[in-house]
């Protein structure tokens, strides 16, 4: 019908009145929202987040005190209103454990031992609220990926009783190493850390060691090593995390291989866990550890602000970003401030700049939107864990869940991506969105890190939420694609999680980030002027859930 009307008019206007009055009926009503999204401003707010005065914004430490309160007053200068209630804060007790085995990890076998040194071949700790706990001459068993899947026809702990003993696993899912099983190189969170120490603690293990990897985990070594020598935080439970394995840990690859050799196996028992049908192994050795907890309960804090729908006051948009990092730690290259630039101060950034378009537009939206920045996520996603339990709005309510993490620093991309592609019609929305800008949606181009299962929308979407994390493209506009996925994996390798992920105005190219908020800018505007709700797509494993409340 537009093209209709427009032919029409220009037969009564000349060319160039034409022509201006089309460029009137094309230009969006939020354009001054969206101008207001710009380097400048993402400049102003990474100096001050990815600051070394922050301490790595490490939760329990004045780097939090300084950085929530930095954020508070930035959505108070915004003119947003506080997100629950008449605060800005959310409340999540958690607690903050630093576990120090005592000494070497020692593994027995019948003739002969195998000592691991602390943080070179191994990490432990333990979420057990005890000053000491200790596993003495438990027998280790060799559980394949530590997997209990029925959907997926697939079950490592099938006919084994672990009680007491120490499970040996590897990281990620079966589906990294054969495309025909599970959702192939896509990780589910059957192949997430986190699942595997939960799986162990459900089967009643006295611990669990985490084969590293660094092609199906994601990561080195040294990013284990890095968030394993600080003291760790969980939320508080009721059983003081008496639930738990006594000992959790990871295990490097080269002494995963001394171990099966110590065991009279070889790394072709590796290869076979890969394949279905495979049985646990009992590897006739044993294992004994001493950890000593120093523990501290408290209180950290999600930061909230909203701007009020004018219809709908009652349904919310999300948008996210974890304002977290790792604190102070090892010295790393002269460094031991973990400032946590990309990782997440890129997001925290964003979600300031996303708050200033929205108070910005003509029109204000009709639902409201929500603002919050989550804390903890790099300690197990607790902050929106805590958020998901307590939500300010009923998940009933809760559109959908936008987030932002890791936010691309090296300019324009002809795409943008989406991890967890197909799971719900956002995707869709950002598809369109993308358009507009003349770019496309393409999804994750490692899969095999999971990265959908590893950012705080996660848990949104766990209990139903809709959500969507997206990622800056790697087809850079300048230099390509190939290019683009280099930047990737040397961020990845050099700066992921250490001290050298610091912010550099003159390096950085902000344009991409810029794009990318813009887009998801679009697409949070266009959700909170709709009646209907985003739904998930068939096959999603959340499907089920939203559509139960």
């Amino acid at each position: 019908m537009k093209k209709i009307i427009l032919f029409s008019g220009c037969a009564l206007l000349s060319l160039a009145s034409c022509r201006q009055a089309s460029e009137q009926n094309t230009t969006s009503p939020d354009s001054l929202a969206v101008k207001a999204i710009n380097d400048s401003s993402l400049t102003r707010y990474l100096s001050v987040i990815a600051a070394d005065s922050l301490e790595g914004r490490k939760p329990f430490t004045n780097g939090e005190t300084k950085t929530i309160n930095y954020l508070k007053n930035e959505f108070e200068k915004l003119g947003l209103e506080p997100g629950n209630g008449k605060s800005y804060f959310q409340e999540v007790p958690m607690v903050e454990i630093k576990s120090v085995p005592e000494n070497q990890m020692v593994i027995k076998g019948k003739s002969s031992l195998l000592n691991l040194t602390y943080l070179t071949d191994f990490v432990a700790g333990s979420r057990r609220l005890q000053e000491q706990v200790s596993i003495s001459n438990s027998p280790l068993v060799f559980a394949g990926f530590g997997i209990v899947a029925p959907e997926y026809g697939w079950d490592d702990y099938k006919d084994l009783n672990v009680k007491g003993k120490t499970v040996v696993v590897m990281i990620n899912d079966p589906g990294f190493a054969d495309s025909t099983l599970f959702k192939g190189k896509n990780m589910t969170y059957y192949g997430r850390w986190t699942y595997k120490f939960e799986e162990a603690s459900r089967q009643g293990a006295a611990g669990i060691l985490i084969i590293h990897d660094t092609e199906p985990a994601a990561y080195p070594w040294s990013v284990v090593r890095s968030g394993w020598s600080k003291s760790k935080l969980n939320l508080q439970s009721e059983d003081n995390g008496m639930n738990r394995t006594v000992v959790e840990g990871w295990l490097s690859l080269d002494k995963a291989k001394a171990l099966f050799k110590l065991a009279g196996q070889n790394d072709g028992l590796m290869e076979t866990a890969k394949k279905k049908g495979f049985k646990a192994v009992d590897l006739e050795l044993t294992t004994s550890l001493t950890i000593k907890n120093k523990i501290k309960k408290s209180l950290s804090y999600n930061v909230l602000a909203k701007v009020s729908g004018t219809k709908h006051k009652d349904e919310a948009i999300i948008y996210s970003a974890h304002w977290d990092h790792l604190g102070i730690g090892e010295k790393v290259q002269g460094d031991s401030i973990y400032n946590g630039a990309v990782d997440n101060a890129t997001g925290v950034a964003s979600l300031l700049e996303l708050a200033t378009a929205f108070k910005k537009l003509p029109k204000q939206p009709e639902r409201t939107i929500l603002f919050v920045s989550y804390t903890a996520e790099e300690q197990g996603l607790l902050g929106s864990e805590y958020y998901a339990k307590h939500p300010v709005f009923p998940l009933a309510k809760t559109v959908a869940n936008i987030n932002m993490d890791m936010m691309g620093i090296a300019g324009k991309t002809k795409d943008i991506v989406v991890y967890g592609f197909g799971q719900s019609a956002l995707e869709d929305y950002a598809a369109t969105s993308a358009k507009k800008q003349g770019r496309v949606i393409v999804p994750d181009p490692v899969p095999s890190s999971g990265l959908y299962y590893r950012s705080d929308h996660f848990n949104l979407a766990k209990v139903g939420v809709p959500s969507l994390f997206t990622g800056s493209g790697v087809d850079n506009v300048k230099n390509g694609r190939d290019w683009g996925l280099k930047q990737v994996a040397d961020f990845t390798k050099f700066r992921y999680h250490s001290p050298q992920d610091n912010f550099d105005a003159n390096t950085w190219d902000l344009s991409g980030i810029v794009e990318d908020v813009r887009l998801v800018f679009d697409l949070g505007y266009r959700l909170s002027n709709e009646a209907s709700f985003p739904k998930w797509k068939e096959g999603s494993e959340f499907k089920a859930i939203r559509e139960k409340k």
